[in-house]
């Protein structure tokens, strides 16, 4: 049978990276920032856990080491965005062209080694139910994220900011202390989704391990229009189609077709929801 539980458990594993990405992403979204380098700071993320964990024995070291660096990355985004008004959409390609090439770089220089890093004595992420801790920790943030958003006066604050920053400000609110504090709390999250594909999902590095899954995140988040609950569906949705393509490889299907099924979904995804917001009526006149 092709749908039964054990691709419920994959997609929901698979789902994991996606999800904490675009969660960090939502929030800079709702703070009126667009965040696209989440692929750099997930694979970031991946590299420093799995160094981390390794020279240090600790794998716990080594998601800490993740978030926080994954945070002082995304502060190439926060300076250049907020501070300096730079072009968010340029700065977050170039995070993630940076990435590739940096962590490259690194796992030639600390391990000596090129393409991928592996070795015994790497510990991964514990189990508990079938899942790492920082798989129930994700599913938590949906629903503090989605309390914060819609209750607490931080999260309202923080609508205003995106919304109407110049109003917020005026009522002494300071939108680039907002928008730094969301855009480095989405560089904890992508550490920590980079933490759970190193050593939660596998327990190795590989160059551009992401995969182009920080895009995905990106998708999920428009996807979800920024919101928690639709957020979670949309990397749902993806995690599904991850777990699906390599269930079709385990059945013969060639490796680079059952790789390429989150893609797939995503152009899919993306198709539908552009031809659906241009079936919409659009309105005419304006509030005087």
């Amino acid at each position: 049978m092709f749908l039964d539980s054990d691709l419920l458990m994959s997609a929901l594993r698979a789902l994991t990276p996606i999800l904490l990405a675009a969660l960090g992403g939502a929030l800079c979204e709702r703070a009126g920032v667009f965040n696209i380098g989440l692929e750099g700071m997930m694979l970031m993320g991946c590299f420093t856990s799995v160094a981390t964990s390794w020279f240090t024995g600790s794998v716990w070291l080594g998601v800490l080491a993740a978030a926080l660096a994954a945070a002082a990355y995304s502060l190439i985004l926060a300076v250049g965005a907020v501070t300096l008004r730079g072009d968010a959409v340029v700065l977050g390609i170039a995070m993630n062209l940076l990435a590739v090439g940096l962590t490259g770089f690194l796992l030639r220089t600390v391990f000596g080694v090129q393409g991928t890093f592996d070795d015994p004595s790497l510990a991964g992420l514990p189990l508990i139910g079938g899942f790492t801790p920082l798989a129930y920790l994700s599913w938590a943030a949906v629903a503090v994220a989605a309390l914060l958003l819609s209750r607490h006066v931080w999260g309202l604050r923080l609508r205003g900011v995106g919304e109407a920053p110049d109003a917020a400000a005026t009522l002494g609110v300071s939108p680039a202390r907002y928008r730094y504090g969301v855009i480095l709390l989405s560089g904890v999250l992508c550490g920590l989704a980079g933490a759970q594909l190193a050593l939660g999902n596998v327990t190795l590095f590989t160059e551009n391990m992401t995969a182009g899954r920080g895009w995905i995140a990106v998708v999920a988040v428009m996807l979800g229009r920024a919101a928690p609950l639709g957020v979670l569906l949309a990397a749902l949705l993806f995690g599904l189609a991850e777990a699906a393509g390599f269930r079709l490889q385990g059945l013969g299907l060639p490796q680079q077709a059952t790789d390429a099924a989150p893609y797939v979904v995503t152009l899919g995804a993306l198709f539908l929801t552009t031809a659906r917001r241009r079936r919409r009526p659009r309105t005419t006149g304006a509030v005087q």
